[in-house]
């Protein structure tokens, strides 16, 4: 996965990021840089701002974030790779391809894991949430916090789904995952890889019937124009991961530390309630435009992916869910 640098690839970047110094100081403040791929307007870069603030507010001035935000920096896992070596400060990443460097967060892709919101964050803010993302120390990375990314539900085209038979025969556009291609397919669809950015256009031919996707995405993406039944299944609940460089951290005071986590547990706080007002505004403005929104029997769902669950007996992931479904 993202483990072995590309080192032509990083070449310019490298050359940009170090010009910068992932932490630097001005008259005595430190200054970390942070890149990410989101637009401005994104709930996490609002709560990355949020993150400054109290950074800010809680050094007295001595520590400030510097963002650079909608990819400037390069992409996701460019910048991943530029934290690893000490060239960049922090950044955000999805849960899912964290699985190349910590095969238990795999667990975020498999659907029904979570009861509900309340058991989701409870998990999070547990000693297991905490242990997963201790475990990105051991490829460099340093994991402060999640943010809420949602849950993902089946938006179709043609036809809607009330249950997984509704599926049967669909191609659904799922991320570039081996477990979201299981889940898909152990709810009876069609599982076909797309690139985010292609998935308009694929939907407006015909390629995929449908796909899967947060209220939020679904309506900036402007895929409910195509698709017109959204179905609020939600199967799987990927959050987006802060994560910094370890060896910046490693090179902060104790104190310096301890200001950037009170800031990030503030930013986690403010985020999840920006994600919610996204949320609901996303699903009104769908549904005046004419989406016929479905709440489904979700039991029915999570019936078709009880022999899914099994397959994760004995396995590492098994005994985390085992501890997950007691919490």
């Amino acid at each position: 996965m993202m483990k072995h640098f590309r080192v032509g690839a990083l070449v310019t970047l490298l050359a940009m990021v170090l010009a910068l110094s992932a932490c630097s100081k001005q008259n005595d403040t430190v200054i970390l840089r942070l890149g990410h791929s989101l637009d401005t307007q994104h709930t996490v870069h609002k709560a990355m701002v949020y993150l400054g603030e109290r950074l800010d507010y809680y050094s007295a001035g001595k520590m400030k974030v510097l963002i650079y935000p909608s990819s400037q920096l390069g992409s996701e896992r460019e910048m991943v790779e530029l934290l690893q070596i000490g060239s960049l400060a922090m950044t955000k990443v999805s849960a899912s391809p964290l699985e190349g460097f910590v095969p238990e967060m795999q667990l975020f892709s498999i659907p029904y894991v979570f009861r509900d919101k309340e058991h989701f964050w409870k998990v999070l803010d547990s000693e297991l949430g905490k242990s997963l993302l201790k475990g990105t120390e051991n490829v460099r990375l340093k994991g402060l916090g999640y943010y809420d990314a949602g849950s993902r539900s089946f938006y179709t085209t043609d036809s809607p789904v009330y249950s997984p038979a509704d599926l049967e025969g669909k191609k659904i556009r799922v991320l570039n995952s081996p477990t979201a291609v299981r889940t898909v397919k152990a709810l009876g669809g069609a599982a076909t890889p797309v690139s985010w950015g292609e998935l308009y256009t694929a939907l407006q031919q015909g390629v995929v019937d449908g796909a899967e996707n947060n209220p939020p995405s679904y309506y900036l993406s402007r895929h409910y124009e195509i698709s017109k039944f959204y179905t609020l299944d939600e199967h799987t609940s990927v959050p987006d991961v802060m994560l910094a460089s370890l060896k910046v951290w490693n090179g902060l005071t104790q104190q310096q530390q301890h200001w950037l986590t009170l800031a990030m547990a503030d930013s986690v706080e403010y985020q999840k309630t920006l994600w919610q007002q996204a949320s609901d505004e996303a699903l009104a403005a769908v549904k005046a435009a004419g989406v016929e929104i479905i709440y489904p029997d979700k039991q029915l769902f999570r019936d078709a992916v009880k022999e899914f669950h099994e397959s994760f007996a004995g396995t590492e992931v098994g005994k985390i869910m085992q501890q997950i479904e007691k919490m």
